[in-house]
Formats: structure tokens, C-alpha cells, sequence
């Protein structure tokens, strides 16, 4: 079975810090997967009814894999979104689909879809300039939340203490960033510093994670510090986070869950989550539940 990884670089160019990349790399071979870390700039496509010639890898026409793995998440580019969609339409399985990818980099649409399903979210509000701290107030209260509609591993999001730095930080935003989109969201206070991660695989959750702030920051990544502890799903954790993956297509998924008081609201999902912090603290191989989905959907799980 072959498959190929999109990915930001290609496989000689790979950092070591890109922990998932390699770990994915690794469990291929030892599963038998023939596996290529790809990236967008080496594809060049054609718009042609001779689908099989459309698609060129280093300017040559290749023979296609079983399947690709996109693994850049909230920075898939128009053009890594345009590969993703040509190998689609090629016949190729997609894991996690472009559609699904695409709805879970907007922040505020896949809000919209959970709260459209009666999933229990932080109340939100899409930002214009100028804005009306009056009605934000109103709506949202301070403290409250700001991020960018794309953006992952804590970046593109602020907490506004109060009123003021609010108007400071959308000041700051139109001055230097006018066209900036960005959402303001609810704080849930009984979550500050620490939240889930729930790695959803096939439907199925597979682990889970308590992540903590070391330095009493409002975020809990572990990208940038956060302790991690392996967290007993409940039956509603397992729920929320089956359920947002289903809805937005994705196979595989890290679902994010706030704390508030005894039960969880969804924060948001991603669609290339990284596990290094699971693995780090949890009994579990996900590269190969990873492998061994694919291989089950693909009908190929005797290789």
C-alpha cells in the first residue's frame, strides 16, 4: 500500500521538531506502507479531460497512491487545498476530506454548524471594525476571548480583560491589519488554563488529554508548554467529540473541549491534530490507529 503526506515541506527538508512526520513515517515502515512526505510547491495541475495526466509530481506524471494523509491543518493553503481536491476527484482517499478540512479552518462557520446542532458551545460573534465594545459587552461580557477565524497551537488568540484593552487590541488590528477577520468569543472562566484533547479515529475516541498551563496563561497548548495528563472520558466527552467529528466529516480529528463547572462545551476542532502530548502520557500508538483505519476503509487490512 502507498501513501503520500502533505505536508508544509518535503521529506528532505523535514525539521526534527515535526514530531507527528516522523512518527507517521516510521510506524509506515514497520507496517509495510510504502509512504512519501510530499508538499504542495512539488505538484503542478492541469485542467484536462485526460484526468490521469492532470496531476504532475516534480513535473513528471506518477503512478498515485492508495491514499493521502494532509497533515497542515489551519495553514492549508489555497493551493494545498487545490491539490487535495484534484487527487479527490483522481479517485484517491482523502483522510481528512477537503470539505472537512475547509469547514474546520473557519472558526466561525464550524461554530455556527455545532451550534446549528444544539452542541454545546462558547456564545460567539463575528468582529467588524468599527466595533461597538457597547453591544460586545452586552452580548459577551469582559473578560472575552479574540481570535483569528484560522489558526492553530494558540496562535491568532487573545484575552481581553476588560473594556479597554479590548479597544486597544481593535486599535491595534485595524491600524495594522484592517482586513483581518476575527471572532470574540465567550471566556468560560471555570476552563482558564487548562481544557481536552480528544483524538478521534474512524468515529471511534481513542484517547484523551487534560492540558494545563505551566505559567497561569489563559491557553493550555502543549505546542507551547502546557502540562499534559491522560484524562478518563466520560460518556458526554465521548459523545461531544463523536459527534462534532461526525458532523464535519473528518475520519480523523483532535476535538478541543472547555471545562464548564461539571459538564464541557466544544471549542473547536482540528483536522491535523498534533499527538506528541498524548503519546507522551497515554498508553497508545496513533500512528498505527491511524494506519490501521486507513487500511480497514481501504479493504487492505490483511497487508
Amino acid at each position: 500500500m502507498k501513501g503520500w503526506i502533505l505536508y508544509k515541506t518535503a521529506q528532505n527538508s523535514l525539521s526534527p521538531d515535526a514530531y507527528e512526520i516522523h512518527r507517521l513515517i516510521e510506524t509506515a515502515g514497520k507496517k509495510g506502507i510504502d509512504i512519501e512526505v510530499v508538499s504542495p510547491d512539488l505538484f503542478d495541475l492541469l485542467v484536462t479531460r485526460e484526468d490521469r495526466k492532470s496531476i504532475l509530481l516534480n513535473g513528471e506524471v506518477v503512478p498515485l497512491p492508495d491514499f493521502l494523509l494532509p497533515r497542515m491543518g489551519a495553514g492549508t493553503s489555497y493551493f494545498g487545498m487545490a491539490v487535495i481536491r484534484h487527487l479527490e476527484k483522481l479517485g484517491v482517499y482523502i483522510v481528512n476530506s477537503a470539505q472537512s478540512i475547509d469547514t474546520v479552518k473557519d472558526k466561525l462557520y464550524s461554530q455556527q454548524i455545532l451550534a446549528g446542532h444544539n452542541i454545546p458551545v462558547p456564545r460567539t460573534m463575528l468582529g467588524k471594525y468599527p466595533i461597538d465594545d457597547t453591544l460586545v459587552e452586552k452580548y459577551l461580557k469582559f473578560p472575552l476571548v479574540v481570535k483569528t477565524l484560522s489558526g492553530s497551537m494558540g496562535k491568532g488568540i487573545f484575552l481581553c480583560e476588560n473594556k479597554l484593552q479590548f479597544n486597544d487590541l481593535m486599535g491595534l488590528i485595524h491600524v495594522t491589519s484592517p482586513k483581518l477577520n476575527i471572532i470574540l468569543q465567550e471566556f468560560i472562566k471555570s476552563s482558564h488554563g487548562k481544557d481536552l484533547r480528544v483524538f478521534v479515529v474512524g468515529g471511534r475516541p481513542i484517547a484523551c488529554i487534560e492540558r494545563k498551563s505551566s505559567d497561569n496563561n489563559f491557553k493550555a497548548n502543549y505546542s507551547r508548554g502546557g502540562q499534559v495528563s491522560r484524562f478518563s472520558m466520560t460518556p458526554e466527552v465521548k459523545w461531544l467529540a463523536t459527534e462534532t467529528a461526525r458532523l464535519f466529516g473528518l475520519d480523523i480529528a483532535g476535538i478541543d473541549l472547555l471545562f464548564d463547572g461539571k459538564h464541557f462545551r466544544v471549542c473547536e476542532a482540528n483536522s491535523s491534530p498534533g499527538f506528541k502530548g498524548i503519546e507522551s502520557c497515554c498508553d497508545i500508538d496513533i500512528a498505527d490507529e491511524i494506519y490501521n483505519f486507513i487500511k480497514i476503509r481501504l479493504g487492505r487490512f490483511e497487508d
